[in-house]
């Protein structure tokens, strides 16, 4: 594993390779799933749900690997408020790591050449949309320059990947979602609070890496 004073973590390679292994599916979901979470069902992908695509993007940045997210606009229709991974419909014609691509470009600016694919997570489908979303992990040798789309994306965040990997940044919080009582367990990082299909997204990667994420329970650091 490529380390930098111990920070650069993971890189390319230690990604790619825990993206080809059996991946931990709906078993590292429901660690970040809302409880209860009524109309989602672990691992179940209606079929007459529409393919979405979103790019899970790292790069280095002051000596450790980082990872990019937004805060969604507080006009949009739907996850208005909410942090994501750039990311959108699937269009006609294309492949899920072509949307992903093209996505992270049109909402934060990323050329897609320099964005070297590791590989796919697995697919999620979000009730609240009705779009299934297929996580696309791409590196970037460098920091990109970001550009938020006007419109579309209220903050851009830079994330070092150590904080979301860190136990004391995953917690839970009693809310009311769909008028129903329930827990959500959140990542809390860059002073926003990640949570459903983004904080299930990176349970998996996590839990893909060898780390154990439990915000409902005991925790540990990799």
């Amino acid at each position: 594993m490529e380390r930098n004073g111990g920070e650069l973590w993971p890189d390319f390679e230690t990604m790619r390779d825990a993206l080809s292994r059996p991946l931990p599916g709906s078993g590292a979901h429901v660690l970040m799933s809302p409880r209860p979470r009524p109309g989602w069902k672990p691992g179940r992908l209606p079929g007459d749900s529409r393919p979405g695509a979103g790019l899970v993007l790292l790069y280095p940045r002051d000596g450790a690997t980082h990872i990019v997210l937004t805060v969604r606009a507080r006009h949009l229709p739907s996850h208005r408020g909410q942090v994501s991974f750039p990311g959108g419909a699937v269009e006609p014609g294309e492949s899920v790591r072509e949307a992903a691509l093209r996505e992270a470009r049109e909402e934060v600016g990323v050329d897609p050449g320099i964005v070297r694919v590791a590989g796919e997570a697995t697919p999620l489908h979000i009730p609240a949309s009705g779009y299934v979303l297929h996580p696309v992990v791409g590196f970037a040798a460098s920091a990109p320059a970001f550009r938020a789309a006007p419109g579309e994306v209220e903050r851009i965040l830079e994330v070092p990947f150590r904080e979301v990997a860190d136990p004391e940044r995953m917690k839970v919080e009693p809310r009311v979602l769909r008028g129903l009582p329930c827990d959500v367990p959140f990542f809390d990082l860059a002073g926003e609070k990640v949570w459903g299909a983004t904080a299930m997204v990176l349970a998996e990667l996590l839990q893909a890496l060898g780390c154990s994420p439990d915000p409902w329970g005991k925790r540990e650091a990799p």
